[in-house]
């Protein structure tokens, strides 16, 4: 943890200093967003945990209205641009303020278990609903999407939250250590911040490959999962 030059004081700097990463778009904007949500709720004497679950309702939120209009724009009652850009401002939101919470524990020293469960549990319940939300947009714009694909495409999601949570812990490892820029924008594929930013264009401009997307992240969070056996069984024999 940075050690901050005036603790009772800290910048939009200091709590950006602290962050835990998350890949090249998420450490590039929506950590610097988060940053500023820190600072806001410390001014304003919040805990973090007010921040996460603002982040859980606001993605909740989101979710449950791109599931609700998935039809009404498959069938061009709504435009689709609308709950793109709704989709875009909603997810992006949210997870700054996911981001906020665990910098503001940081920078504040409010940090706690209970706290980190807490979040956590939320990050789980908002990615469900961020998984029914492209789920329900690619069966309604494409109804003969296979339903195993759509098992598989929610089942695998959980990897990249699984990991990591795995590699937070004091036996955290990672495959790819580097972080050469052409690494790191490979590895934009599981940047949470860049996959909702994609995911809500795709919304917006054509959901008609919705389907593809899904498809395309299930290929992705597979075969990570089975890279990640791979390298852990190596390592533990």
């Amino acid at each position: 943890m940075s050690t901050l030059a005036e603790p009772s004081h800290p910048t939009v700097a200091d709590f950006h200093r602290v962050n835990r990463g998350g890949g090249l778009f998420s450490e590039s904007v929506s950590q610097w967003i988060g940053a500023v949500f820190a600072l806001v709720a410390q001014r304003l004497g919040l805990r973090p945990t007010a921040l996460t679950i603002t982040n859980l309702v606001l993605g909740l939120a989101t979710s449950a209205t791109v599931v609700a209009l998935a039809g009404p724009v498959a069938a061009g009652d709504v435009p689709a641009w609308l709950v793109g850009l709704l989709a875009l401002v909603g997810w992006q939101v949210a997870y700054a303020l996911d981001c906020a919470d665990g910098q503001l524990a940081r920078v504040t020293g409010q940090g706690s278990a209970a706290g980190a469960r807490v979040d956590v549990l939320c990050d789980v319940a908002a990615q469900i609903a961020l998984v029914a939300a492209l789920s329900a947009t690619a069966v309604a714009q494409r109804p003969s999407t296979p339903v195993w694909l759509v098992a598989a495409f929610a089942g695998s999601w959980m990897v990249n939250l699984v990991t990591s949570v795995m590699q937070s812990g004091p036996n955290a490892a990672s495959m790819v250590t580097s972080t050469s820029l052409p690494v790191r924008l490979v590895k934009l594929v599981r940047d949470y911040g860049a996959v909702i930013f994609a995911a809500a264009l795709v919304l917006a401009v054509a959901p008609a490959l919705v389907f593809w997307v899904i498809a395309a992240f299930t290929i992705v969070n597979g075969g990570f999962l089975l890279a990640s056996i791979a390298f852990s069984a190596r390592a533990s024999w």
